[in-house]
């Protein structure tokens, strides 16, 4: 890990009213608060909250089933070739500072080159130029998209999210989450779903929503950021 270990964890994120989480398992109010603290006490916290909503989607579909590294990678090339950088495309009237534009114009076979890394790349190629058709066709681009995810009903962005192609119930919940800001959001992937049903914080038959419920309901809003980052990294280690 080579990120600097910020001062603070704000899971919701100052720009999306989150609120500074301190963690002290001896004050714990549930059990699934102290396992959230306790973790807090191994792992390092970071700022949650005011990434573009349209790159975090995008961001998050290229992690699906890879690893961080490949994903990063896979992210990296695309901001470079679409994002609105000195190697963007920008042809015809195309905003090429506008993502969701530059992606709904892209060409897939080249599209799904510059993800190679991240693996099912024509898979993820076509949701995200589908994706960013969608968007821009609905919002007007990545800027109405983004003022949608932040200030619009939690519930309602999160059925919208999930009525698109591609997008499951994690995927939908990094969105609240990490461009949202929304403290109380917890989304479970693969290791939050087996670490929680094997530590006894949701039932051992649990399926993904459940668990999902069950961690919202115990652990403070404050603190369900932090959670989800920190039993994923628990989760590569146990």
């Amino acid at each position: 890990m080579t990120d600097k270990e910020p001062a603070e964890n704000i899971s919701g994120g100052t720009a999306g009213g989150g609120q500074s989480a301190t963690f002290d398992p001896e004050t714990a109010g549930t059990r699934a608060e102290t396992v959230v603290d306790r973790l807090g006490e191994m792992y390092w916290t970071k700022t949650y909250g005011g990434r573009d909503a349209f790159e975090c989607l995008v961001r998050t579909i290229l992690s699906q089933n890879t690893s961080d590294k490949a994903s990063q990678s896979a992210h990296d090339d695309l901001m470079a070739r679409y994002g609105g950088g000195e190697d963007a495309n920008s042809e015809g009237d195309i905003d090429s500072t506008d993502l969701a534009r530059a992606l709904a114009d892209a060409d897939q076979p080249e599209l799904a080159e510059t993800i190679s890394s991240a693996g099912l790349y024509n898979q993820k190629s076509e949701r995200i130029i589908a994706l960013a058709q969608r968007i821009c066709e609905e919002y007007g681009g990545e800027a109405g998209f983004d003022a949608f995810v932040r200030d619009s009903d939690s519930e309602k962005v999160r059925s919208t999210l999930l009525d698109m192609n591609g997008v499951g119930p994690k995927t939908a919940d990094c969105v609240l989450l990490f461009a949202g800001g929304r403290g109380g959001v917890f989304p479970v992937d693969t290791h939050v779903h087996r670490i929680a049903r094997r530590i006894g914080l949701a039932p051992a038959d649990a399926a993904h929503e459940t668990v999902r419920a069950y961690l919202e309901r115990d652990v403070p809003a404050a603190k369900c950021g932090f959670g989800h980052t920190a039993i994923i990294q628990f989760g590569r280690l146990w």
